[in-house]
């Protein structure tokens, strides 16, 4: 299978995983600004997740431009992203219509774990058929940022359970980290 194929597939279960999130928000019911508070932890988790996924995707088109070849192995690991990618405006909604509670934010929390692990699966699944000398060998490194990203992850699970805005504070540390430009495989690509 060629990799614009499997790109384009992977756009467009993004755009629809977009395209629920956002049909999810709910406009309040009145016309005053205050108003609007009932839904803003709704609307704050929207914009975290909308930034999460834009991420995914933004690393998803970069990380497939120094991909050599489509395995088999590729395409079940691309979908294993992409299911975990689609929970997430579930898991999205659930959290922001409970006001960043225990729970809701410990399903959110596993849910970003997964997409973690199912990107870096995607990554084993490359360097295993194209080896560690290839591009994405030389441009991933030792990806420092996946690994900060997998333990803080880890962490938040717990630490809800403790203090649910802890584990929120650390899902917008893990976006923020990712929204400065990664250009470790632009470098490579040169």
């Amino acid at each position: 299978m060629e990799k614009g194929r499997l790109e384009a597939f992977s756009d467009g279960v993004i755009a629809v995983i977009i395209t629920i999130m956002v049909l999810e928000l709910k406009p309040p019911h009145g016309a005053a600004l205050e108003d609007l508070l009932p839904v803003l932890p709704t609307f704050l988790t929207y914009v975290l997740s909308f930034i999460y996924v834009g991420i995914y995707w933004v690393n998803h088109h970069h990380f497939f431009q120094a991909v050599g070849k489509v395995s088999g192995g590729l395409l079940w690991a691309n979908l294993g992203l992409l299911f975990w990618l689609s929970l997430i405006p579930f898991t999205t909604a659930w959290m922001g219509e409970n006001h960043f509670t225990t729970w809701p934010v410990v399903v959110y929390a596993f849910n970003l774990l997964a997409c973690a692990v199912a990107y870096t699966f995607i990554t084993a699944v490359v360097l295993k058929s194209e080896g560690p000398n290839s591009t994405v060998g030389r441009a991933i490194g030792q990806d420092r940022k996946g690994k900060i990203s997998l333990v803080f992850y880890i962490l938040s699970i717990p630490l809800a359970f403790i203090s649910p805005m802890v584990s929120c504070a650390l899902f917008v540390l893990v976006a923020a980290i990712w929204l400065v430009p990664d250009k470790r495989i632009e470098r490579v690509l040169g």
